[in-house]
């Protein structure tokens, strides 16, 4: 059954719970928002969720590149009014454009992700803030209303590509006079105004032996390009020809505002489950971990609950040694507590588990958690992150925990953890 969104257009995105039992619907792949541990703080509606499951549709809704030609007025021309008719309008002058016409692709599948909650937008993306989200509000946002689309192959879903912007209720894409356009040989091509920005890892996802690879861009037609200057030079970068847009497990995509992580069909199947992970938070509070302090017994949540729970463990991010709530060696001047363990003066977080599977890297203990937040992970995930750059503002970079976007602190950014209990 295929989920209803609140406009009354159909959405391509099924829970397991939706899905046709006795017909599998072929994954192709999942994107997943940074910042979000599993869900959305309003819960996940419709369009609007933490993570969008890319299915094989019953029907293929891709489109190609069919012709291109000049017209003295865009807005009154045939392809622009045709509402079936898919294309793409470069604005050169005031009295000149170039329409580029799509026709359907049989092969193909077609997804637009965008700001938008118009009906050809299958996967709606809000900006994201670090931390807590609860009351988060965005005055202005830098997420275009339809920021990119993903072409997948029907016969491969290994070669998904993206492409800088979506179509419109329209079935049109406008470039305007100012947006960065260019013409190669007969072929043009152009960059939204903040871009979309790829990053494929080098070395494979899944396995925790990637390193962070190159940020690069990629335009309207689909060529990748390096950085321009800031994030809406007019001038582009240079083309990168020995990388395509196509994909892969682990790339993250960045539409200025919000990351998103793809994670294939085929990573997926070598990553945790949700329930994995749960078990594994279940293994350490068989441990029966103590606080030293107060003697009592700790309980790991999954998730942060409002108002501290009596067994809720705490992290000194300076040490690691994992305690409850309590008074002593507290400066009342600060935040730092004084660690009755070591003695080592510094902040202390509540610690709760990232339970979103598709930031993992492996499938190990979450032995590490990220400072300043908290949040507990593998090694290896713990690692990898800390060393991958997330796009900031406009020409900027920092590292986040992927569970929550919270900008991490320090060299290395993150703290191994020491419990009191039979683990040790």
């Amino acid at each position: 059954m295929v989920g209803r969104t609140t406009d009354g257009t159909e959405s391509p995105i099924i829970t397991e719970s939706d899905a046709d039992t006795d017909k599998p619907r072929v994954r192709y792949g999942e994107l997943v928002i940074l910042g979000y541990n599993g869900f959305l703080p309003q819960g996940d509606r419709g369009r609007r969720r933490s993570k969008f499951v890319l299915y094989k549709r019953a029907e293929p809704n891709g489109v190609k590149r069919s012709k291109h030609y000049i017209v003295q007025s865009p807005q009154t021309s045939q392809a622009i009014l045709n509402a079936k008719q898919h294309s793409i309008s470069y604005t050169l002058s005031r009295s000149q454009a170039v329409i580029v016409e799509y026709k359907e692709d049989p092969d193909t599948d077609m997804f637009q992700v965008g700001r938008s909650s118009e009906s050809p937008i299958d996967f709606v993306v809000m900006d994201t803030l670090p931390g807590d989200k609860k009351d988060a509000k965005v005055l202005q946002s830098t997420i275009s209303r339809f920021a990119c689309r993903i072409l997948v192959d029907r016969c491969d879903g290994n070669k998904a590509r993206i492409y800088a912007a979506g179509f419109d209720s329209s079935r049109n894409i406008f470039l305007g006079e100012k947006a960065t356009k260019w013409q190669d040989n007969v072929e043009i091509d152009g960059l939204t105004t903040n871009g979309v920005l790829i990053m494929h890892p080098k070395g494979e996802f899944c396995g925790g032996s990637a390193d962070c690879g190159q940020w690069r861009e990629t335009s309207v037609g689909g060529d990748v390009f390096s950085l321009r200057e800031c994030r809406s030079a007019q001038q582009k970068g240079q083309q990168v020809y020995d990388e395509n847009n196509i994909l892969q497990d682990g790339t993250l995509i960045d539409l200025c505002g919000a990351t998103l992580l793809w994670r294939s069909a085929e990573g997926l199947r070598h990553s945790p489950t949700k329930k994995d992970l749960e078990k594994l938070v279940d293994e350490i509070n068989a441990g029966r971990p103590q606080c030293p302090v107060g003697l009592n017994t700790l309980v790991i949540p999954r998730k942060v609950s409002l108002g501290d729970h009596v067994n809720q463990p705490y992290v000194y991010l300076n040490c690691g040694h994992v305690q409850g709530q309590h008074g002593w060696g507290q400066d009342k001047n600060t935040n730092a507590r004084r660690c009755p363990m070591c003695l080592e003066v510094g902040p202390v977080v509540t610690l709760c588990m990232g339970v979103e599977p598709a930031f993992y890297v492996d499938s190990g203990p979450p032995t590490y958690a990220f400072n300043p937040c908290g949040h507990m992970a593998t090694e290896k995930t713990v690692k990898y992150w800390a060393n991958v750059d997330i796009p900031h503002g406009t020409n900027g970079f920092q590292s986040v925990c992927p569970f929550c976007a919270t900008p991490l602190v320090g060299s290395p950014g993150y703290i191994k953890l020491i419990f009191q209990d039979n683990l040790d």
